[in-house]
C-alpha cells in the first residue's frame, strides 16, 4: 500500500550566487522530484536569495528533498512553510478578449476579486489578480468564459507568521 502524496511549500535560503536556482531545479530533475511552482528573489539582504518551492511526493520523498537540498553548497537553510503558520501569495496576470459591450461584465468579475485592470486596449484587458492559488484559480474559471489570450502566474511566494520561525538573515552572512 502506497503512502498519501503531500503537497509541500518549502522555503530555501541561499546564498546570492549565479547558478544556485540551476543547482536546485537540477536536483529536483535528477532524482525525479516534481516541482509544482518555484519563485525566488534577494531578500532584505542583497547576498541572500529567498527561494519558494512548492512540491508534491510522499512523507519519504519530502524527508529526502529536505536532506538533499541541505547539502547543496549554496543552501543555507531549507525549512518547510505549514498552511496554518504561513502566508501565501501568488500574482497572475490574465489577458482577456473583451470588445466594448464585454468590458464591463469582465471588470466587474475582477472588481469581485479585488484585481487591477493594468493595461486596456480596443480589443482586450489586462487584469492583475493577487492572492493564494485558490483565489487565483476561481477567477480564472469565471472568466473562462472570455478568450483568455495570455496568462501569466508568478508561482507561490510565502513567508511564515509572526515572529516563531524567522530565520535572522544577519546570522546567515
Amino acid at each position: 500500500m502506497s503512502e498519501v502524496t503531500n503537497r509541500k511549500v518549502f522555503q530555501i535560503l541561499v546564498d546570492n550566487n549565479s547558478g544556485v536556482l540551476s543547482r536546485i531545479s537540477g536536483l529536483f530533475s535528477r532524482r525525479g522530484y516534481n516541482i509544482e511552482s518555484i519563485t525566488a528573489g534577494v531578500t532584505a539582504e542583497p547576498t541572500i536569495t529567498r527561494i519558494t518551492v512548492v512540491t508534491s511526493g510522499d512523507n519519504d520523498i519530502m524527508e529526502q528533498i529536505e536532506k538533499q537540498v541541505m547539502k547543496l553548497v549554496d543552501v543555507r537553510d531549507i525549512h518547510e512553510l505549514k498552511p496554518e503558520e504561513s502566508v501565501f501569495r501568488e500574482l497572475a496576470m490574465i489577458k482577456v478578449k473583451a470588445n466594448a459591450d464585454q468590458r464591463e461584465n469582465v471588470i466587474a468579475l475582477a472588481n469581485i476579486f479585488r484585481g487591477n485592470i493594468i493595461d486596456v486596449s480596443n480589443e482586450s484587458l489586462m487584469i492583475e489578480v493577487t492572492g493564494n492559488s485558490g483565489k487565483v484559480d476561481a477567477f480564472l474559471k469565471l472568466v473562462s468564459g472570455y478568450e483568455i489570450l495570455e496568462l501569466a502566474r508568478t508561482g507561490v511566494a510565502g513567508l511564515g507568521r509572526g515572529t516563531k520561525n524567522v530565520i535572522y538573515l544577519d546570522k546567515l552572512v
